[in-house]
């Protein structure tokens, strides 16, 4: 980023694992971690952002670590050391709550009720008025980081998977995302053209027939307006909190479909920087661009699409209506 004159507002980070190996045990002291990529960040004029990503520990779509008593011990208790770090900082600081588990939650939850799953929470004594459901972990999570850090802002990313915007809204109301401080959309994990591959690479197999590469004249599906007016239907159902894109793929814009690893196409950079306006005229405060695999394309690899799109951006910036 320094090399391409770059100066971003946001640089997030990934705080994975439960127990040994995970990220607490990156750096010594125990928790160290959130201390040096802080620093960093200030160092370069950007505010942290932390994605808690402890969930899928034990695979995905498994809802039974929940409900153990062993692992929710260290769960809490990593959970609870971030935010003791984050605090200690004295920085504003974004925190990203548990991508994906949201969704496979609402996938097994009854009637799309949260608080039919089982879930150890009152055992940790900040949170002991806390249901012990999976709606008492978003109450925890938002509990922790008030009481711990309070300089951070919170936001909880819903999935879509093949659920309605009304649907998935609701369910996150059940959840509790209202009372966070933003929403989290997490834009898509991938380039298109990686999808559009004829055998996809081991990240992308299993996503479907597409269409993958959305429409920039927002006329045919799927397209930026499509996706805005799903956000919008969220953001109205939780309390029209604003909304942080995230996870957005770095492709370059192509008519041909695919691509090479570090090199697939997209059209989300070019169209998200060029439609400022477009974004912030839906409660968009902030979008952040990131390779959502290893095959993904980055500013590296992007021939400077980001560097010369951020440059121009910055130079006429979108203000946020009050």
């Amino acid at each position: 980023m320094t090399s391409q004159q770059i100066s971003p507002d946001i640089i997030d980070t990934y705080l994975v694992g439960v127990g040994p190996g995970s990220w607490p045990y990156w750096n010594s002291p125990d928790g160290a971690y959130v201390t040096y990529v802080s620093a960093n960040d200030k160092a370069i004029g950007a505010v942290p952002m932390f994605t808690l990503y402890q969930m899928a520990t034990d695979g995905e779509a498994n809802m039974t670590p929940v409900n153990d008593v062993t692992f929710m011990t260290t769960y809490w208790a990593q959970a609870k050391l971030m935010y003791q770090k984050i605090g200690a900082t004295g920085q504003p600081t974004l925190v990203n709550l548990e991508p994906d588990f949201w969704g496979f939650a609402q996938a097994k939850a009854t009637g799309g009720d949260p608080t039919t799953l089982p879930a150890r929470v009152s055992m940790v004594p900040e949170c002991a008025s806390q249901p012990d459901n999976v709606a008492g972990i978003a109450g925890c999570l938002l509990t922790l980081g008030r009481t711990y850090a309070p300089k951070a802002k919170i936001g909880f990313p819903p999935s879509f998977w093949g659920q309605s915007a009304t649907s998935v809204g609701n369910f996150m109301a059940k959840v509790g995302a209202d009372k966070a401080d933003f929403i989290v959309g997490q834009t898509s994990d991938r380039d298109a053209g990686c999808f559009e591959m004829p055998t996809p690479v081991d990240e992308c197999k299993g996503r479907g027939n597409g269409p993958f590469y959305w429409d920039e004249t927002n006329t045919t599906s799927p397209n930026f307006s499509e996706s805005l007016a799903q956000w919008s239907t969220v953001r109205s159902i939780l309390g029209n909190l604003p909304i942080l894109f995230w996870q957005t793929p770095m492709g370059v814009p192509s008519a041909t479909p695919g691509g090479t690893p570090e090199h697939y196409r997209d059209n989300r950079v070019q169209y998200m920087l060029t439609h400022p306006t477009q974004y912030t005229a839906n409660g968009v405060f902030a979008i952040v661009f990131s390779a959502g695999g290893s095959t993904s394309a980055t500013i590296t690899t992007d021939g400077g699409q980001f560097a010369r799109l951020f440059k121009a951006y910055l130079a006429n910036p979108a203000p946020f209506p009050n």
